[in-house]
């Protein structure tokens, strides 16, 4: 938060949430709510939300605590089960500059019209999008681990899962928003994610179609168009990679450097450096726009991560960095099953 006070940062939350009041007040619900209207009613004094905000305070959300204290309708009144991602406060404090419509369908972005505890989400397959309150639009469950019992929204991480269980409600924390947050925005745009009918949100229950990757064909363009280097490194464990990829894949991101740092075939490294450069699912230049701060990005390493990075939500949807590396080639070849993104340099692997 940098150099602004407590006082500053309490002023804006109560300023946002009187502003969301405002909004609440004189907008009457969309005549085509795909969302149920329950009959009771909420108030500050709502044991529930005075409960919920004490547990968002004790975490450190204390501005999504203030907002669902002043202002719970926001979060309670279209569902009678409710699951709040709740965004972390430095995310919420550089959004001064949008408008409080934005930010009340930001928060209905990140509201479920249903009770999911961590338990039951980690149950969910990989891929599965769930239908939030804020109308047409869904998030999606990005990735599933049981064994660390960790899993990711959009590719956002749940930093504090089962924040606040209730009968009713359930509150995890996230570390950013499920959607950037750029200038003059005065809507959620739809998430490349959940591409499903508009007349309808579902929870898709059924397991993404594995496919067999053209690693042969990948390799012949990456060596006929000046990735030579990068070429012959995944060629030389390219055999280990197929055999370590115990769950099939829907489809992969290529990172290609044209100075791949020069290791042999032999060196355990260069395994470990193509793997960081492969992402676990095809994504082309407008997926890795449209995700938001913070995102994580899965490789063929299951225990390193590569991570979104925007300067601030000044910036265009268009400038962001992988892991500190710009994409100077995007979307170079494309096919069904995989992408292959140019980079400026060879990506860091982490230090032990």
């Amino acid at each position: 938060m940098g150099c602004c006070s407590l006082d500053c940062f309490v002023y804006f939350v109560l300023s946002i949430a009187l502003a969301f009041m405002a909004v609440s007040t004189t907008l009457p619900p969309p005549p085509d709510s795909n969302i149920t209207k329950t009959n009771r009613p909420i108030t500050h004094h709502d044991p529930l939300s005075l409960n919920a905000s004490k547990a968002l305070r004790q975490s450190n959300f204390k501005a999504i605590a203030t907002l669902l204290h002043v202002s719970s309708e926001i979060f309670l009144s279209s569902s009678p089960s409710t699951t709040l991602f709740a965004i972390d406060d430095s995310s919420l404090f550089n959004t001064s500059s949008l408008p409080p419509l934005f930010l009340k369908q930001l928060l209905q972005y990140h509201t479920l019209p249903l009770r999911l505890p961590m338990e039951e989400l980690l149950k969910k397959p990989q891929g599965t999008c769930l239908p939030t309150l804020l109308r047409h639009q869904s998030v999606q469950i990005s990735s599933v681990d049981k064994e660390s019992r960790r899993a990711e929204v959009n590719h956002v991480m749940i930093s504090h899962p089962d924040m606040f269980l209730g009968d009713s409600l359930v509150i995890h924390g996230v570390l950013g928003p499920f959607s950037p947050l750029l200038p003059h925005m005065d809507h959620i745009p739809r998430s490349s994610l959940c591409q499903s009918d508009s007349n309808k949100t579902i929870i898709e229950e059924e397991e993404a179609v594995p496919v067999k990757i053209d690693w042969t064909r990948i390799i012949q363009l990456l060596s006929s168009n000046g990735f030579v280097p990068f070429a012959i490194g995944l060629h030389s464990v390219l055999n280990r990679i197929i055999a370590d990829q115990h769950k099939n894949l829907t489809g992969v991101t290529i990172l290609a450097t044209p100075n791949l740092v020069s290791l042999s075939s032999a060196s355990p490294l260069l395994y470990e450096v193509m793997r960081r450069h492969i992402l676990a699912q095809r994504l082309t230049k407008k997926d890795l726009a449209s995700m938001p701060d913070k995102a994580l990005l899965k490789t063929l390493d299951p225990y390193q991560d590569l991570i979104i990075t925007r300067r601030g939500i000044v910036n265009s949807s268009q400038c962001f960095m992988i892991s500190g590396v710009e994409i100077v080639a995007p979307d170079m070849f494309s096919s069904n099953n995989f992408v292959i993104h140019g980079i400026s340099h060879t990506l860091e692997l982490p230090r032990a």
